[in-house]
């Protein structure tokens, strides 16, 4: 009895001596300094200008992120600050059409208002100051605004969102970049979400948020709402752009008791029919993206996106043009992130899950 005693009690100790002995030192990684993750990067978000003049892009001017620009073949040395923001970094920023002038949104200290300003690139600085004069076009408080449309066939034009009437649903208004003048083109009382435009710059189908969640797609004409399509709250439908004829709309959706992933299609807005374009060869995702010739507005590829994007060229030249980026940077997920309306220039980005990215001209 005493032995049995014993033998439990060094068992016990044996225990407890595994628990309360001192851990073995482990070799941990190395930390990692959290501005790795969450600093800003040297350079972000470049675009090359529609007539590829200039590369404009941001970066950091004291401690916070701001518009630079330089011409296309210029050092980065040469590039010139448009906007000094110190206390909320530009979110983004676009080129007009006519590449006269860099669009950005920015709000009041966070409140994410958002207004639309306008800068002219080639504008020297004002006195006293680093950058040149930046154009408030929309100067509203208190509002949201929301951008539409930029049009390539109306260059100095934006259609924009504004909700100063009611803050629940936005306006429709066309804003002239040059001199901010706005116009009212449409008071939204039907409970309108968006808008798409054809390739000439007009207005001419809106979506509609129903009170039980269905979609609808309505064609607009003076003034006037017809609807063209819909589908149910655990349905998925959009418009995605214009075909060059102006008769038929690419949607973006999965309508229909047996399709399952969102698919690519072509609506006749005359005759109603709907066509299907293109869903996912491999039967597994959503379509992600279409891609459409910046120079002749056809349809020239598709993307599905897993683990990495696969993209599906349906031009030959573009095809060709794919092949050849990816044998050059091998095992990086190469994108086109911006072109030239003649798509003779055009910006490149390479990444991949173990690098920051790279962009090439």
């Amino acid at each position: 009895m005493k032995s049995q005693r014993l033998l439990v009690f060094l068992l016990s100790a044996v225990i407890a001596g595994l628990f309360l002995a001192p851990p073995v030192a482990a070799k941990l990684p190395p930390l990692l300094d959290r501005e790795l993750f969450f600093g800003n990067p040297e350079i972000a978000g470049a675009q090359i200008s529609p007539d590829g003049k200039f590369i404009a892009f941001l970066k950091p001017w004291n401690d916070t992120r701001n518009i630079w620009v330089k011409g296309t073949f210029e050092p980065f040395s040469a590039a010139r600050l448009l906007t000094s923001e110190t206390k909320r970094p530009i979110p983004g920023f676009f080129w007009s059409q006519d590449s006269r002038f860099i669009l950005f949104v920015k709000d009041n200290d966070g409140d994410e208002n958002y207004n639309v300003w306008a800068v002219n690139p080639q504008d020297p600085p004002e006195e006293g100051k680093p950058t040149p004069k930046a154009r408030n076009l929309t100067d509203l408080k208190g509002v949201r605004t929301m951008i539409y449309s930029v049009p390539k066939k109306q260059p100095d034009v934006i259609w924009v969102g504004l909700n100063d009437r009611d803050p629940s649903w936005h306006d429709l208004y066309r804003v002239r970049i040059a001199t901010g003048e706005k116009e009212l083109v449409y008071k939204n009382t039907d409970r309108i979400v968006g808008w798409e435009f054809d390739l000439e710059g007009q207005p001419r189908l809106a979506a509609r948020i129903l009170e039980n969640g269905d979609t609808e797609i309505l064609a607009f004409d003076s003034g006037q709402f017809k609807k063209v399509y819909g589908c149910s709250v655990l349905e998925t439908c959009g418009t995605l752009r214009f075909s060059k004829d102006g008769i038929k709309v690419y949607l973006l959706t999965n309508r229909g008791e047996n399709v399952n992933f969102i698919q690519l299609s072509l609506l006749d807005l005359t005759t109603g029919q709907e066509e299907k374009i293109e869903s996912d060869p491999l039967g597994r995702v959503d379509l992600s993206q279409a891609i459409f010739s910046e120079r002749t507005d056809e349809l020239v590829g598709t993307v599905y996106l897993e683990d990495k994007p696969r993209v599906y060229f349906r031009d030959p030249t573009w095809a060709e043009m794919y092949s050849y980026l990816q044998k050059k940077l091998p095992g990086k997920v190469v994108n086109i992130s911006s072109m030239t309306r003649d798509e003779k220039l055009m910006l490149v980005t390479a990444t991949a899950d173990t690098e920051p990215g790279e962009t090439y001209l």
